[in-house]
């Protein structure tokens, strides 16, 4: 059985019906790099490498290589193939493709005889640093929890009556409302216990019932970063950096849940209840890179890069519904969130601020000349950490209240005790022969979560060719990722939690087109 005991994260009540989970850290942290097909060939490892515009998103001071003008464009294509294992039930052969965007751009570089700075550069780029089309499904049989369960903890906890549940402008309307509405979940009666609030589902589960339950959650969107970048070069030795960050962010989720009686009895007042969500996060947000690369001998070149938290502003507006069939206790019952919000969606305005990152990378060039077309060889590395227990949410706006402030203080602290910093690591190389280069690479980003029970991590292999000469260069590159994590279909206060592990492979084939003029 897959399930994992209660934290301080579970004291978060779903306030307003729909708010962040501790989950949403990773939406905007836990991603692989991205770029170029010629850096993503080799893993991402751009850290001490320079001379390619996708350094503008990983260290700015790799601009600094630059003495020419070039213009980039990165057009790809992803593919998804998910399975997941949900309490012992296997589901597989869920796909979900989409186009992608890798870093595209100017740079313009420069030389400065009569400086120490012997020459510059600017950059402006832009880059999809987080892809969301994904597709996620599972289903299987639950005998130790039902998804009732989190609508009757909240209403138990808020010491508030069923029927203010069902006023108009509830800060319910996305969960609770909808579940009293339907009559999966009542007040009953128990012997010793007297008047208790319990899901429908529960009583299924006490007379040794198994449920059916399905979750499939659609995401569509991404997160797109638009770069300005300035590297100043001294001798061909030091290379500083400077890069300025403006991710946009638009993510779309649809989530069904679905839990259901296998008896067929037709008298034990259960059938089905369906909980439909649609969720929808567009922001702005800011942050700053710095870097530097140096040259302590002829071959080698080691850097340093440490990127800002990224500060978003982000609205979140959301609708659902629920249909539940109750038989004999109340029949077949549908309802909306519009019911109770005066048809309009539900909104809510917020900040995040993501963990910040520190990199520090290694090269050694085979033939390093200052004519690059003579270099024979590379292979590079990238070691950085990630603290993803640093994210955190606030309320922005003018209503918000203690509620609210209270809500996000415990998210604070649910994020430091579900999450860790961990270490990405990321290898490559690339061998020319003349015009035609062959570029091999592969990442391992770690284990964000604490808790020993949940696993996570992203392994990377890729690999492609590219083509120089006469100021046109072509690279192609396919890169395929193994994702493992968890996702939670519900997540309770007073019960150990189950969950689904998942595992995603992605394929990504990326191409790069460049011109130097």
């Amino acid at each position: 059985m897959k399930k994992i005991t209660g934290t301080v994260a579970l004291i978060i009540l779903f306030y307003a019906g729909f708010a962040q989970a501790p989950e949403d850290v990773l939406r905007y942290s836990y991603l692989p790099q991205h770029g170029s097909a010629r850096s993503m060939a080799i893993g991402g490892a751009m850290g001490s490498l320079g001379g390619d515009i996708s350094t503008l998103f990983t260290n700015p001071a790799g601009l600094g290589f630059y003495k020419t003008r070039e213009i980039v464009i990165t057009p790809g294509f992803i593919f998804n193939n998910n399975k997941a294992d949900f309490r012992g039930s296997n589901t597989s052969g869920i796909s979900k493709s989409a186009f992608d965007l890798g870093t595209s751009g100017i740079v313009i570089g420069f030389n400065a005889p009569y400086s120490k700075w012997t020459s510059q550069a600017f950059s402006f780029g832009v880059n999809q640093i987080a892809n969301f089309n994904n597709l996620v499904s599972y289903s299987g049989k639950n005998n130790y929890s039902s998804y009732s369960e989190k609508f009757a903890e909240e209403i138990s906890k808020s010491g508030e009556s069923l029927n203010y549940f069902l006023n108009k402008n509830t800060p319910y309307a996305f969960g609770s409302s909808l579940a009293v509405f339907t009559y999966l979940v009542d007040t009953f009666h128990t012997a010793g216990n007297g008047l208790v609030i319990k899901g429908l589902p529960e009583f299924l589960l006490e007379k040794g019932i198994a449920l059916n339950q399905e979750k499939r959650i659609e995401t569509k969107g991404g997160i797109y970063e638009i770069g300005l970048g300035y590297a100043a070069n001294m001798e061909d030795k030091i290379y500083l950096g400077l890069g300025l960050g403006i991710p946009i962010v638009n993510y779309q989720r649809n989530s069904f849940t679905k839990e259901s009686d296998p008896s067929g009895d037709k008298n034990n007042n259960f059938d089905y209840s369906t909980y439909t969500e649609s969720l929808s996060t567009k922001g702005v947000g800011v942050n700053l890179k710095l870097g530097l690369i140096y040259k302590p001998a002829v071959h080698w070149r080691l850097g340093l890069t440490i990127h800002s938290p990224t500060f978003y502003s982000l609205t979140d507006k959301q609708t659902a519904s629920m249909e539940t069939q109750t038989e004999g206790y109340a029949g077949l019952q549908t309802v909306s969130s519009n019911t109770f919000t005066d048809n309009l969606p539900g909104e809510i305005n917020y900040t995040a601020t993501t963990p910040w990152k520190a990199m520090i990378s290694g090269s050694y060039v085979f033939n390093e000349v200052s004519d690059t077309r003579k270099q024979k060889a590379f292979i590079t590395a990238d070691a950085e950490y990630v603290g993803y227990s640093g994210g955190r949410f606030n309320a922005t706006g003018n209503n918000v209240t203690d509620a609210d402030i209270n809500y996000y203080n415990n998210l604070k602290s649910v994020i430091k005790d579900s999450y860790k910093g961990a270490f990405n690591f990321r290898l490559g190389g690339e061998i020319k022969f003349n015009t035609i280069m062959v570029r091999l690479g592969g990442a391992y980003y770690a284990n964000p979560y604490k808790d020993k029970e949940l696993s996570s991590h992203i392994i990377q292999a890729s690999g492609g060719l590219g083509y120089r000469n006469h100021g046109i260069f072509i690279d192609l590159t396919y890169v395929h990722s193994f994702n493992k994590d968890v996702n939670f279909p519900y997540r309770l206060i007073d019960k150990a939690n189950t969950f689904a592990t998942q595992q995603n492979g992605r394929g990504n084939i990326v191409l790069t087109v460049g011109f130097k003029i």
